[in-house]
């Protein structure tokens, strides 16, 4: 059989199946390379909409409490360790952008997004419809809704999840394109524990992340930890009272506080280094009524226990913020340990279980003061979160073990870029949860957000590394 004869519709004299052959081995690169672009173009214009959209629902953001203070040290120039002078810091110098809550608000959705689309970028180059996905899991409810309010733990949260995103995108891109992004991406996670310092128990992962993004072995990771524990406590130290000398408020003696409370409460015995009236008043309700296992805020400003602080803080004799108050809650932890961990378990359990605040909404009857209190799809998303607000959507221990089953789906594809990415970032939402155990003194739903990104960014990786691993051993213990 002649070539004609094979090729009997080829009008061509001298038919060349050298470049047919070539031509055909080209097509299948050509449209990959033609469906990725299209897919980059595509969750772009998805994400930019998503920040469209974010705009139009919650700006200029709802200005908090604790943010009302920030933006008040913003205006003063005051720098304590209460709130985190890193925040005051970055919001004076964006504040002209949009004088108020509006600027910190754009800086914050925007960050979201970003961190969001680069996932996406990175995952494109292996699924062009989870691609699509990522950007889809950015408009879950509880990610999604607390964007419109200004607290540290959002801007925390969209730090650390642009931070590890880079990392992930980079991982298979040219050296110094590597460099350059794991050099950012370690700035920015020193950002995020200079934002959030409780999260320094979460930051050695996503420094081994950054270090060895491309495969993840715990037993590397866990020689890290302490030496990356010790590096968190002194970028600390330098930079609020060396380089910036803040004032110190000493925010871990609410902490203490807490504690003593609790210990107090449980053993009936008075543990604070205060002897109280004469009467027995002050004991009677220690005992009694002091105690939520929500928030340390009883001992605070709340009655009918605010004595407790406003004697603490006495001019005359102050207390907090002085070793004699560390000390005695050394002295109630080694007298009573069973009561100290009785209040921490309950005080964990109320924060992972618990119908804990959500969204801060007390200023909407403020209608001429709170814009958004005039926003139409602003009220229309409030009504959504009432609703949703007491399902498991808005429960931290719901994204705890949504994090933990999204490092136990990628474990097999650890040796992955995709699986160490959702490994890590899961196991540091994980960590971050957990430290409240420890350190928390209030269980509001927003301490839980880094969790729910972590969660959420980590979700579709994690099945791409399931995925890639299903049909290959488990790998050796590393």
């Amino acid at each position: 059989m002649t070539p004609g004869e094979r090729h009997s519709d080829n009008l061509s004299l001298h038919p060349s199946p050298v470049t047919i052959s070539q031509s055909q081995a080209r097509q299948p690169s050509t449209i990959a390379i033609d469906t990725a672009c299209s897919v980059t173009v595509l969750v772009c214009l998805m994400a930019c909409s998503g920040l469209v959209l974010t705009v139009l629902v919650f700006y200029p953001g709802y200005l908090t409490e604790d943010a009302a203070y920030v933006h008040g040290y913003v205006q003063t120039g005051y720098l304590g360790d209460w709130q985190s002078p890193l925040m005051t810091i970055v919001w004076r110098l964006i504040d002209p952008i949009s004088p108020g809550s509006g600027s910190m608000f754009l800086l914050i959705a925007t960050l979201y997004w970003l961190g969001f689309v680069i996932v996406a970028w990175a995952v494109a180059r292996l699924s062009a419809g989870l691609a699509i996905v990522v950007v889809l899991l950015a408009l879950t409810p509880p990610a999604f809704m607390l964007l419109a309010m200004i607290w540290r733990d959002i801007l925390f949260g969209t730090v650390w999840l642009l931070a590890a995103a880079i990392v992930y995108f980079v991982t298979d891109r040219s050296r110094l394109l590597r460099t350059t992004g794991r050099g950012l991406a370690l700035v920015m996670v020193g950002f995020g524990v200079l934002l959030r310092p409780n999260a320094i128990i979460a930051m050695p992962l996503l420094i081994a992340y950054v270090a060895w993004p491309a495969r993840f072995e715990w037993k590397r990771t866990a020689l890290l930890f302490i030496p990356a524990l010790l590096a968190g406590y002194g970028l600390l130290q330098i930079v609020y009272y060396g380089i910036l000398a803040v004032h110190r408020n000493n925010p871990l003696h609410q902490i203490v506080v807490f504690d003593l409370g609790g210990i107090t409460y449980f053993t009936r015995e008075n543990q604070f280094p205060v002897s109280w009236g004469a009467d027995g008043y002050e004991d009677a309700l220690l005992i009694t009524q002091c105690y939520d296992p929500a928030h340390w805020d009883s001992y605070w400003h709340l009655d009918p226990c605010q004595f407790v602080m406003i004697r603490l803080e006495s001019k005359d004799n102050v207390i907090f913020g002085t070793p004699r108050l560390a000390e005695s809650w050394l002295r109630a932890v080694a007298a009573h340990p069973l009561a100290y961990l009785r209040h921490r378990l309950i005080f964990f359990w109320t924060f992972l279980a618990g119908a804990n605040p959500t969204l801060e909404l007390e200023s909407l009857e403020f209608v001429d003061q709170v814009p958004l209190a005039r926003n139409r799809y602003f009220l229309t998303i409030v009504a959504l979160h009432d609703v949703l607000k007491s399902t498991a959507l808005f429960r931290a221990g719901t994204w705890l073990a949504f994090a933990t089953a999204v490092g136990a789906l990628a474990w097999r594809g650890r040796a992955t870029p995709a699986g160490t990415f959702a490994i890590s970032i899961a196991a540091s939402g994980i960590a971050y949860i957990l430290s409240f155990g420890v350190f928390g003194v209030a269980t509001d739903f927003r301490y839980a957000y880094w969790c729910v990104l972590a969660s959420l960014a980590g979700l579709v990786p994690a099945l791409l590394a399931r995925r890639d691993q299903r049909s290959k051993p488990p790998l050796g213990g590393k």
